[in-house]
């Protein structure tokens, strides 16, 4: 009898069901992170004009107050998730976020506007959307599925940064936040009606407790490493538009060097792919936190020249940022889908969602902290020191090898095939 053409669970090629899934959860990361975005660019700028933004540590806290209640209610809402099912938890976050945004919309100080952030954060809903990835994809094909999210999530960000000065001149801060609250219900319209239902999963055995997560080794070093990525990622973008402006680009230019650099970066991640599939994963991850620290160095060393930086250098360094950030964005949380107890994935990537928001904070506090009472050229020297920290500590990882997924397989597609 002739083998089924269906691909294997080896295989790379991905499934009809996990293409749909892929794609309408990346949808949901995309319409959220590009409310987020749309006021990254500008917030630093904007908040001044709010009573009490005349003080730059509170406009940092202000920034990265969405971070700190995101990774208190990332571990809650991934177990809930676990216990519950992801799509309940997934529409409960974006309902949160859709009401942190409106009333920061209408906020009329800088105090109301931090109330309204920190109630955006709450309303975590990464460890369900990922775990729920998780749950419909192949581990042969999951790091793909993971860079789809990563696309989505970087592509939202080159297109806030081309629009987002354009929108604040016409609709202001304020427009931006309600803005962000309508992509919101747009998103649990798509988990409502095109994200596949969830697959019945029953698991075999004791399901563990969350001290399994947290003793395991590699998971820790997973979670350092995106809290140090985030942190270090916030704690850039306090002094990087800064520094463009001291190039001579205008900030409603700022998008001629990030678009560029986001899009190419995003051609580099072949080499990814590449590197996987030859079993070198490990050298992979490494190679992408080495290119977060060298251009850390570069922008220290810059900041510390005392020469007004070039434009063509700044766009070479950014380009060579967002290729290991894309990198380290589709591999660190795959490693976790695969390490991870499968009963516990969505606590697994809470704990991973919950540093990479604590990262968030950090790095708006510390850079806001270091740009008032230090410079550029400190905080990069602190950020280069945390990612060459980071790297030490990731050496040892060895990653999994890849379990026979043929029952996964077949979980996908007879969980998903009524929703086709």
């Amino acid at each position: 009898m002739p083998r089924s053409s269906r691909p294997s669970s080896s295989s790379s090629a991905m499934l009809p069901a996990e293409r749909r899934a892929s794609v309408s959860l990346a949808l949901i990361f995309a319409l959220r992170m590009l409310g987020l975005f749309l006021v990254l660019p500008v917030f630093a700028l904007e908040a001044r004009k709010y009573p009490g933004g005349d003080d730059p540590a509170l406009v940092g806290l202000a920034m990265g107050i969405y971070g700190l209640t995101q990774a208190v209610c990332q571990l809650p809402l991934g177990m809930a998730s676990d216990r519950f099912g992801r799509k309940k938890v997934i529409v409960l976050g974006l309902l949160v976020f859709a009401a942190g945004s409106l009333l920061a919309g209408l906020a009329g100080n800088l105090h109301t506007l931090l109330i309204g952030r920190a109630l955006q954060g709450a309303g975590a809903v990464s460890a369900a959307v990922t775990a729920l990835l998780a749950d419909q994809t192949r581990d042969a094909v999951r790091t793909k599925a993971m860079a789809l999210v990563g696309a989505s999530i970087g592509l939202m960000f080159a297109l806030a940064l081309v629009i987002s000065p354009l929108l604040v001149v016409h609709i202001g801060l304020s427009g931006l936040f309600l803005l962000t609250c309508g992509l919101a219900l747009a998103g649990i319209a798509v988990v409502l009606w095109v994200v596949p239902p969830e697959p019945v999963v029953h698991h075999d055995g004791p399901r563990g407790g969350l001290r399994d997560v947290f003793r395991h080794a590699d998971l820790l070093r997973l979670n350092g490493g995106v809290f140090v990525l985030h942190t270090v990622q916030m704690a850039m973008w306090v002094a990087v538009p800064a520094m463009l402006v001291q190039a001579g680009l205008p900030k409603a230019e700022h998008w001629h060097v990030y678009l560029p650099a986001v899009v190419l970066s995003f051609v580099a991640m072949g080499a990814l792919f590449s590197m996987e599939r030859k079993g070198r994963l490990r050298a992979a991850l490494l190679g992408a936190i080495a290119l977060v620290l060298v251009v850390q160095v570069g922008l220290g060393m810059l900041a510390a020249g005392g020469s007004i930086p070039t434009i063509w250098c700044m766009a070479l360094l950014m380009f060579v940022f967002f290729c290991g950030f894309n990198a380290l964005e589709a591999t660190q949380p795959s490693l976790v889908s695969r390490m991870a107890p499968a009963p516990l994935r969505g606590a697994a990537l809470g704990c991973y969602n919950t540093l990479q928001s604590l990262g968030l904070f950090a790095g708006g506090a510390l850079g806001g902290a270091l740009a008032k009472w230090a410079g550029p050229a400190d905080l990069f020297a602190v950020t280069a020191v945390l990612t060459l920290l980071w790297l030490v500590v990731t050496w040892p990882l060895r990653p999994v090898a890849r379990a026979d997924d043929s029952g996964d397989a077949g979980k996908v597609s007879a969980g998903n095939g009524s929703g086709r």
